[in-house]
């Protein structure tokens, strides 16, 4: 059994809004803040949430600036630095919070989330582990579906979409998931179920198929594997060995240079870890047994 409530914390004036699960009962637990990707809302999160409040650890998840039930404008539009500002500011709240443990806090975080929680960790050495699921560590040279016409109309597309930023203009939006041929930040033949997963499953979402695409230069420069190097607490990465969108070549490199990296490798592919049931499961249980031994 756990409780829900309802959460939220301000930065940079702009009021993010999430909710915290913790386990029944008295006494400070260990707590989780999760981390969600690129565009993406903390109600796709709810099950990792509760599954974690389940096995007895706290659990944070909430919304960067500008999406889901986040304030902030204009919407949909990804900022990398203050991402991770609002990431500190989670971490801040759960540390207060009379419930929970300060001293036994993890990250979690999902594709650019794992980014950002690798990030966030190596310059804090008060989080005490980090999860890192199917993290973004760099783009591939090239991705598979999407041809050099492809791609060059990406890049006019983010590339218009940074100059309005810069002139103050609104965002230049373009869909985040597509088929191949699309133009969109993800373009894959698994398109239309992920799409199906993430708006459907009889829950409501807050998540939307748009987003400004301007962030991607900043991440064409993001390569979180150095930040790896200086993060002093257990990490565990878990990633896809058909991962086309994270490619296992550059997540590996998170382990890989990190003093205390782990690695588990899992079939099927990026969105497997969304669609797929059986695997999710199986990957949670790794990632709570993992923390039992992280956060005793």
């Amino acid at each position: 059994m756990f409780d829900r409530t309802r959460i939220s914390f301000v930065v940079a004036g702009v009021t993010c809004a999430g909710w915290l699960y913790l386990p029944a009962g008295a006494g400070r637990v260990p707590c989780v803040v999760l981390c969600h990707g690129f565009s993406g809302t903390m109600d796709r999160l709810f099950p990792y949430a509760e599954r974690f409040a389940a096995e007895g650890f706290g659990a944070l998840v909430f919304d960067y600036r500008s999406f889901g039930e986040s304030d902030g404008e204009p919407r949909q539009v990804p900022d990398l630095d203050g991402q991770r500002h609002d990431i500190r500011a989670a971490l801040d709240l759960v540390r207060a919070h009379e419930r929970v443990d300060p001293a036994r806090v993890a990250l979690w975080g999902n594709s650019l989330g794992g980014a950002h929680a690798v990030t966030v960790a190596a310059d804090d050495p008060h989080v005490a582990a980090v999860v890192a699921q199917i993290p973004f560590n760099g783009f591939p040279r090239s991705v598979e579906g999407r041809g050099t016409t492809d791609t060059l109309r990406l890049l006019a597309a983010i590339t218009w979409d940074a100059v309005r930023g810069r002139l103050g203009l609104s965002p230049h939006y373009i869909p985040m998931v597509g088929d191949p041929g699309e133009l969109a930040v993800t373009a894959t033949t698994e398109a239309e179920q992920h799409i199906r997963t993430l708006t459907g499953g009889g829950s409501a979402t807050a998540w939307r198929n748009v987003v400004a695409p301007r962030a991607l230069l900043a991440m064409m420069r993001y390569h979180p594997a150095e930040a790896a190097a200086r993060l002093r607490r257990p990490l565990l990465v878990c990633v896809a060995a058909d991962d086309k969108e994270t490619p296992l070549h550059l997540t590996r490199q998170l382990a890989d240079r990190a003093p205390r990296g782990e690695l588990r490798v899992y079939p099927g592919t990026h969105f497997a870890f969304y669609t797929d049931p059986e695997l999710r499961e199986r990957v949670a249980a790794d990632q709570v047994a993992f923390l039992r031994l992280a956060l005793p």
